[in-house]
């Protein structure tokens, strides 16, 4: 697939990138694009074009397999995320990390605020960063503020495994990689994960590999 030139308007951007196809390609860890910030959306797409973005975005998640992506992990520095999570897992794995369902949703300029002072630590990957995943503190409960693809606001509250998707993918339109926020000695390749690490709480890990939890 061809890079969309650095110059070129953002609409013309995600045309060339929507010509060739969905799933559209993932951003790896190194490129710019997913540290320089992103613009806030303010009409640079025309409502046709953004739909088909939306829609790109969703399909390529979806593909990946993922619950989250950001406009930036398809090389568009807009402040546009995308997130959804069906959460199929065990009944022990919902309660220690708070996860539940959540539909398809948009996020337009969005930014978050912590309710309350609570963390959680729990592992996190990033399809940006395949192949590995760490350990990330983040604030239990979040209020998320911004718009929906129609320009609706949003400001609602989020809490367990929602918050902190919520959390990883406003991170993204601001050019932070969980990474970032991680506990370095966690990090652990997708093997050893499936090997040691499948517990619903990080806790075994945080002992054998030397690392505290808040």
């Amino acid at each position: 697939m061809g890079t969309p030139s650095d110059r070129a308007p953002l609409a013309e951007r995600v045309e060339e990138l929507l010509a060739d196809g969905v799933p559209l390609t993932i951003v790896a860890a190194g490129d710019p694009v997913l540290r320089r910030g992103t613009e806030p959306y303010d009409g640079q797409l025309e409502p046709a074009l953004l739909a088909r973005f939306v829609e790109a975005l969703r399909v390529t998640m979806r593909a990946a397999p993922g619950v989250g992506l950001a406009a930036p992990q398809v090389g568009v520095p807009l402040r546009i995320a995308v997130f959804e999570d069906p959460a199929p897992v065990p009944e022990e794995v919902r309660l220690a990390r708070g996860r539940v369902p959540q539909p398809f949703r948009v996020l337009v300029n969005p930014a978050y605020e912590p309710v309350g002072g609570t963390r959680a630590a729990f592992f996190e990957g990033c399809l940006s960063v395949p192949g590995w995943q760490a350990v990330v503190a983040r604030h239990a409960q979040v209020r998320l503020t911004g718009q929906d693809e129609h320009g609706r606001a949003l400001d609602e509250v989020f809490s367990g495994w929602p918050a902190r998707i919520v959390q990883h993918e406003t991170d993204h339109l601001d050019g932070v990689l969980y990474l970032d926020r991680a506990e370095p000695r966690s990090l652990s390749s997708n093997l050893a994960m499936a090997e040691r690490w499948a517990q619903p709480t990080p806790e075994e890990a945080a002992r054998a590999l030397g690392f505290e939890l808040p």
